[in-house]
C-alpha cells in the first residue's frame, strides 16, 4: 500500500476544518451534526474521524488555530524595535486572518465573523472550549502588553499607562469590529485602521480648562 504523504494529510485536515467552520458559522454549534460536516466536506465518516473525534474536537482545533496564528503575529511584532503603530499592526494582523479564510462563505458573505460569534456563544456553556479561548486570549493579551512596553521604551506612549489596559482595549476593538461584520456585513479592515489612527492622534487641548472647572 502506498504511503500517504504528509502534504496530503495536512490538506485533508484543512478541508475538514474549513468545512466544519462553515457549518458552525451557518447553523451554530448545537444545530450542526457530524453528518452535516461529512456532507459539507464530501468525505466518509471514517475519513473524518481519523482526524477528529467529534464536534468538540473540531471547534477546539479551529479556535486554537486562529488564536495561535494571531498570537504568533503579535509576538513577532513585540520583538521589533519599535513595533508598528497600533492602527497599522491591528489592520495587518486582522487583514491576514480574514484573508486566510476568505474562501469560507455563508450565503455569499464571509463566514469567519459569524463563526467568531458562534464560538463566543458556545463558550458560555462549554467549559472546555472556554478554557481554550481563555488560554488563547491570555497569550494574545500578553503579546500586546509587551508591544505596549516597547512603545513606552521608544517614547511612543506615555510611561504611566498600564500595558494590560491598552492590550485589553486593542483586543476589544477587534472583537467589536468582528461583531459588526457579523451583524451588518463586511467592512474593509482599513475602516478600523483609520478609526484607530484618528483616535490615537487626538490631542486633549481642553484638559487644563476642564481641570480648573472641576477644581
Amino acid at each position: 500500500m502506498a504511503r500517504v504523504s504528509q502534504e496530503h494529510l495536512d490538506a485533508r485536515r484543512r478541508q475538514i476544518l474549513d468545512g466544519a467552520a462553515v457549518c458552525f458559522a451557518r447553523n451554530g454549534f448545537h444545530a450542526t451534526s457530524m453528518q452535516d460536516v461529512l456532507k459539507e466536506v464530501n468525505l466518509s465518516a471514517g475519513a473524518v474521524y481519523r482526524y477528529f473525534s467529534g464536534k468538540e474536537e473540531l471547534i477546539a482545533a479551529i479556535v486554537g488555530e486562529v488564536l495561535g496564528s494571531v498570537h504568533q503575529a503579535f509576538a513577532e511584532a513585540a520583538r521589533q524595535s519599535p513595533p508598528a503603530p497600533p492602527d497599522e499592526l491591528v489592520a495587518a494582523v486582522l487583514g491576514r486572518t480574514l484573508a486566510a479564510r476568505e474562501n469560507l462563505t455563508v450565503d455569499g458573505r464571509p463566514a469567519f465573523p459569524r463563526l467568531v460569534i458562534q464560538v463566543w456563544a458556545e463558550t458560555l456553556r462549554n467549559e472546555e472550549l472556554a478554557a481554550v479561548l481563555r488560554e488563547g486570549y491570555g497569550s494574545v493579551r500578553g503579546a500586546w502588553a509587551r508591544i505596549v512596553e516597547s512603545y513606552q521604551n521608544a517614547g511612543m506612549m506615555d510611561a504611566d499607562v498600564t500595558p494590560d489596559d491598552v492590550a485589553r482595549t486593542m483586543i476589544a476593538s477587534v472583537m467589536g469590529f468582528l461583531a459588526q461584520q457579523s451583524l451588518f456585513g463586511p467592512v474593509p479592515v482599513e475602516v478600523l485602521r483609520d478609526g484607530l489612527r484618528a483616535l490615537t492622534s487626538m490631542r486633549d487641548e481642553g484638559a487644563a480648562t476642564r481641570g480648573s472647572q472641576l477644581g
